[in-house]
Order: structure tokens, then sequence, then C-alpha cells
């Protein structure tokens, strides 16, 4: 009697052991899978976009706009430059592979992988593109200083790096031009270049500093200022800049407190080295010591160990909820001084987190579950076997279960075939019986100018046909041919620029921009950026015959002439698709509907010209808009500009212009609220509706919901 207590005993201690080391070991397994594997970090950033939030959404928060201006304040190059081609210095394709190696060196850390934390920054692909930014910005400017028809870069570097260490120096460099300035011109070059200078200095150079620039001697001007700005401190800076850089890494761990770090790795290390297999040994023995004390018969030591199995699962799954129900979907808790956007990010990252380890964690509590219930099931089905056919009878809820299900696929099935679709007109059933003039659309504005194609100063991000995916339905597109230099110089003729000034400079660019031929799409300056106009009217019109129930218009601000854009329109094989305006701008325009029933499907205006084409008329012959030359969301209005006031379609130019198009007021006026509440207003005090939202960075904040409600509230 006492010896078979002791069995029980010892069974059901074996039993408690078995279920708690498989609990275990699934926890171990999630835990590998999840928080301590990569790719785990990584699909929950690329899950939630985490890339283009951060500069479509945290970077252009109004919150965080007022930090983003100080810091971009402290550098000499105007803020849009700099927000503007952030996306092609360092793109999220760039800031994704930067960071998966973070992620890769960190996890590796604390599974033991590697015994030291290396945080290293791989600068070869940032600098690849600041080298090809720059290339293309400042390429005919060093082929023509150099009087040579390709740019020679390294030697180009190597005097310009003799130059600088002669100007910290002190010393004049050599080969700099004399410049013909006012008075004026040169006190505001004074002033800039002293800016350099630590403050507690500036009077004192400011008078040698004037002088030499009033005589135009800029050398002598560089020179002074040149040993003050050239600090110890700053020189280190550019040292360790320089050596960060010519490795090709840049090692942060020294910059950053680790303690924390480690001590979760001595956690994981204890866990993974010393707990898991420890539970993997013990409910080994213990599966074993339940196998070997347990009844004479073999079907019930195999119930028995199903149970533990299933029971540990269970264990598992309950650990699960705890976890959801203490820590909940956000274990961090977000600042109330974090921007909104931020917040945002962070929340939904920390809910894809969690919401993926819960899953991997109900993952690994259904294995052993799923072996405990089948282990039960055979048991059950063998002794199912064993008893009399005629102790077997069909059970109701078996039998009921399968006519439901087979009642319920009668009435499933043809629905799923049927074809009861409604009509889409610009991806909705509203619009098609309403008329071209009383729709909203939304416009990108100079939509050509992407970050995608390597425009310098660009205003949109993705490339024409990917701004269609996104819900464009107008793109405003500049025509040009690519300037030659005299083109270039007669615009000094307009400057405020002396003489002798607008001579040296004419005589500078005489070897800039080699033209190119054919017909361009560019935004003020081609070599600024350019893609060729007949293969990009291509591509808009393979997307429209991909999308046959889409409308697209074009606004086209034409420095070509009318015959050239209906050359252009005929070599890209579009004029099947082209819309004829009535002649009539005060007629009322088609149905979306009808327009597209006879797939003329392509409108196209031209700021300048009107025709000869019957399609191609002048915009502002049947449209309206607002001013476009803002400099601050605070300026925005609703005032007449060109096309006056009574005509049938409105567009609102909703960007602003402060030295280039600026991605952090996007993100202020890009909003669905600021869309709308202006909208509104334009609408009423210029009695007619919007037609075209023409938008900066249409990626940036929500125009796109904006222009649906506008839509919606014309119902």
């Amino acid at each position: 009697m006492v010896g078979s207590t002791r069995i029980r005993a010892l069974r059901c201690a074996a039993w408690i052991c078995a279920v708690l080391c498989v609990a275990v070991v699934a926890l171990t397994a999630t835990a590998r899978g999840t928080v301590l594997n990569a790719g785990f970090h990584r699909a929950v950033l690329a899950d939630e976009h985490a890339y283009d939030r951060l500069y479509n959404q945290v970077l252009v928060d109004p919150r965080i706009t007022p930090v983003t201006r100080d810091l971009l304040g402290r550098l000499p190059v105007p803020e849009a430059v700099l927000t503007s081609n952030l996306k092609t210095v360092l793109p999220p394709e760039t800031l994704r592979a930067l960071t998966d190696q973070q992620i890769g060196h960190l996890v590796d850390y604390l599974r033991g992988t590697t015994d030291d934390l290396r945080l290293s920054v791989d600068l070869r692909p940032v600098v690849a593109n600041i080298t090809g930014l720059s290339r293309v910005y400042f390429g005919d400017l060093v082929s023509s200083l150099q009087e040579r028809r390709e740019p020679d870069f390294a030697a180009f570097l190597a005097d310009l790096k003799d130059a600088v260490g002669q100007v910290g120096a002190g010393r004049p460099p050599a080969g700099l031009p004399t410049l013909a300035l006012t008075k004026a011109q040169a006190d505001t070059a004074a002033a800039a270049l002293l800016r350099a200078a630590p403050e507690d200095v500036r009077g004192t150079l400011r008078p040698e500093v004037t002088v030499a620039l009033r005589n135009g001697d800029v050398a002598t001007a560089l020179a002074v200022v040149g040993p003050a700005a050239f600090s110890e401190r700053t020189r280190d800076a550019a040292a360790r800049l320089r050596t960060a850089a010519d490795g090709g890494t840049w090692d942060i761990g020294a910059d950053l407190e680790l303690d924390e770090v480690r001590q979760v790795r001595a956690a994981t290390r204890l866990t993974l080295d010393v707990v898991e297999p420890l539970a993997a040994a013990l409910g080994i023995a213990a599966l074993a010591a339940l196998w070997f004390t347990g009844p004479d018969a073999r079907s019930r030591r195999l119930r028995h160990l199903g149970w533990a199995l299933a029971a540990g699962g269970l264990c598992t799954a309950l650990v699960a909820l705890v976890i959801l129900w203490t820590v909940g979907r956000g274990p961090v808790e977000v600042s109330a001084a974090w921007p909104p956007s931020a917040a945002r990010l962070l929340d939904d990252l920390q809910s894809a987190a969690v919401d993926r380890f819960l899953a991997g964690m109900l993952t690994a509590a259904l294995v052993p579950v799923a072996a405990g219930a089948l282990l039960v099931g055979l048991v059950w089905a063998g002794e199912r076997r064993e008893t009399p056919a005629r102790a077997r009878r069909p059970g109701f809820w078996p039998a009921a279960g399968a006519t439901a299900l087979a009642l319920a696929g009668a009435a499933l099935v043809p629905l799923a075939f049927s074809d009861d679709t409604p009509r889409s007109c610009q991806g909705s059933p509203r619009l098609c019986d309403r008329r071209y003039d009383e729709i909203a659309q939304l416009t990108s504005h100079n939509a050509m100018s992407t970050t995608a194609d390597q425009f310098i100063g660009p205003l949109q991000d993705p490339v024409i046909t990917d701004q269609l995916d996104a819900g464009v339905r107008a793109l405003q597109l500049d025509t040009y041919r690519w300037e030659r230099p005299e083109e270039l110089t007669d615009r000094l003729d307009e400057s405020d620029f002396p003489p002798e000034l607008r001579r040296q400079i004419a005589a500078a660019v005489q070897g800039l921009n080699p033209p190119r031929p054919g017909l361009w799409l560019c935004h003020s300056v081609c070599r600024a950026g350019a893609i060729e106009l007949v293969p990009t009217l291509r591509q808009i019109g393979d997307w429209l015959r991909a999308h046959p129930d889409d409308v697209v218009t074009l606004i086209v601000q034409d420095a070509v002439s009318g015959e050239d854009t209906e050359g252009a329109f005929r070599e890209a094989g579009l004029r099947d698709l082209l819309f004829t305006p009535d002649e009539d701008p005060d007629r009322p325009w088609p149905t979306l509907g009808e327009m597209i029933d006879s797939d003329r499907r392509l409108v196209v205006f031209a700021e300048r010209a009107d025709g000869p084409a019957p399609w191609y008329r002048n915009f502002y012959r049947y449209a309206m808009e607002t001013p476009f030359a803002f400099r601050t969301p605070d300026d925005l209005s609703c005032v007449p500009h060109r096309g006056g006031t009574d005509k049938r379609l409105f567009l609102l130019n909703h960007f602003i212009t402060a030295d280039g198009g600026s991605r952090l007021d996007a993100g202020v006026i890009n909003t669905r609220r600021a869309v709308l509440d202006r909208a509104h207003a334009c609408e009423r005090e210029r009695g007619g509706p919007v037609n075209f939202v023409a938008v900066d960075y249409l990626t940036v904040g929500d125009a796109k919901a904006a222009v649906d409600q506008l839509n919606a509230e014309r119902d």
C-alpha cells in the first residue's frame, strides 16, 4: 500500500513537472522566434510602414516642426533644400538597411552569438547617395571650372581640400576670381561669412572682411575668417567625420549607455543556455517517469502523456492571456510631450510587436496541445474499435454539423460567383453620374519632380505612375527643352547684379549645361532634374489603359510650342485617349460615366498655349485659381489669381514655396482638416466648387481623404 502511494505521488509530481517543463520550453521557443529573432523586429517595422511614416508623418508633424526648424536653422543651407532632398540622400530603403544591420548586431549579442556589441552604421550607401546628388548638381559647374567636357571630381576634391586648408591657415586660396559687388551686396556677403566665426570675434574681423569684399577680393575675406571658423573643436569633429566616412562605418556603440542591454543579455543567456535545456531534459525525464510508472494498460499510459502535453500547452496559452491582461498592447508608456505622429507610430509598433509575440506564443502552445490531443484521440479511437459495433451509434451533433455546413455552402457558393459589383468611376460608384466640373481631384504639383527620379529639390516622392496609384487624378507637369548657355545668361538681364558681375557669371556658364535634344519634363532648370516627355506620356497612357474606369487630367506649364506638344502626344500613342473640351468654356462638362464610355479619358490643358490641337486648350479659358507663391501656411488665401473669378473649373494651389517646396510645411497643410477647411473657405468666397486640390509631397498628410470628403459632401 505504501509503495503504491509513493508511485502515485511520483506520478503526480512527474505529471506536474512535465506540464511546467512543456510550458517553459514553449515560452523559450517563442522568445527565440520573436524578440530574439531579427526577422521578428524587421517584420514589425515593415508591417507598420515605419520608414515611410517617419518621413511622411513624424518629421513633418506640426508638433515637431519647431524642433526640426531649430536643428536645420543651424546649418547654412535653406531648410527647403534639406527637407526636400532628405529622401534622396537617405531614402527609406537605405534607412531600412542601416536599421536592419543594428537589429542583427543587437539580436546576435543578446543570443550570445557574439561577445561584443558593436553597433556600427555602414555609411557607404549614404555617402554614395550624397555623391550622386552632388554630381548631378555640380557636374556641369565642375566641368566648366576645369574647362573639360566631363568633370574630374577627384581632382576637384583635391583642389577643394587644398583651398580649405589654405583658408584654415589664414592664407588666401589661389585661383578665386574677384567679384564686382555693390556696397549692399558686399555687406550682405560679409554678414553671411562672419556667421561661420565665433560670435565673440566677429566684431574684430568685420572691418577687414567688409573692405575685402567691397574690393571684390573673396580670397582675402575667406582667409580672414578661416582661422576663426576652423577652431580646434571643428577640426576634431571634421577629423572624426572624415575617419568614419573614409572607413565606411560609424561606430555608434561608444556613444550609447549599454548597461541595461548587458543586463538583458545576462538574462537571455541564462534562459537559453541553462533554463531551456534544463527544462527540456526534465520534461523528457518526467514524461519517461509517467510512462514507466503508469498503469499496466499501454493505452492509459498514452492518455496520461497526452493530457500532460496538452496541459503544458494550455498553461502556455494562459501565460499569453496573463501577459496581454497585465502588459496590454503597449508595454512602453509614451510621453505626453511626444508629437502625436511619433506617439502613434510607437503605439502601432508596440501593438504589432505584442500581437506577433502573442501569436507566436499561441502557436507554440498549439503544438503540445495538438500532440496531446492526437495521443488522446488515438487512444479513444482504439478503445472505440474494441467496443462492440452495436454499441457505436452515430451521434446527433456530428450529423447536424455536417448538414449545417452543406446548407451554408449551398447558400454561399452562388454568391461567391455572382457579379453584382456596382459600376465605379474614379474609384467611386457615386461619381459616374457626376459631371467633370462637379468633382474634386487630388492634383500633384510638379508631378515630375520626384525623389525617385533624383531631382534636386524634389516636390514629390513617388514616380508619376505611383502617384496615380496613390489616388492622384490630375498632374501638373512642366515641359521644357534643355537650356542653352545663352538662355541661362539671358536671365541675368532681369537680375539686380551689377554689369561686371553679370559678365563674370555669363563667362562662367558658357561651358555649362550642354543642351540635350528632345522634349523634357523639368522643374525650372533641366540640369537640376529632368525626365523625357514622350516616355513619361507612354507610361501615363499605359496606366490609363490598365485602369479603364479612371479619368486623368494634365495641366501643362508649357515652355514648348503647342505643335511640339501635339507631336509628343502623337508619338506616345495617346490620340485615342484624348478628350476634346467644348469650344465654349461656359458649357457644362459631360459626366465621368460618359467620358469613360467614350474612352476619351485624358484631359490636357496648357497654361500658355491654346491649340493648335483641339484637345489642347488653355487652362485659364476654362478654369480659375488661387495664388501659388505662399511663403508660410498663414499666408494661404483664396483671392483670385489667373483665370479670373467666373470659370467652371477651380484650381486650389495648396502648397508652400519658400526657397523651393517645404516638406515641413506640407506636414501642416496637407492634413485632412487643413485641406477641408481651406477648400470650404475658398468655395464660399469664390462661389464655386474646388475641382483640383494641388499639393506638394502628396504622401505627407492625408489630402486624398480630404478630396474624398469633398466629393462625398456633393452627393
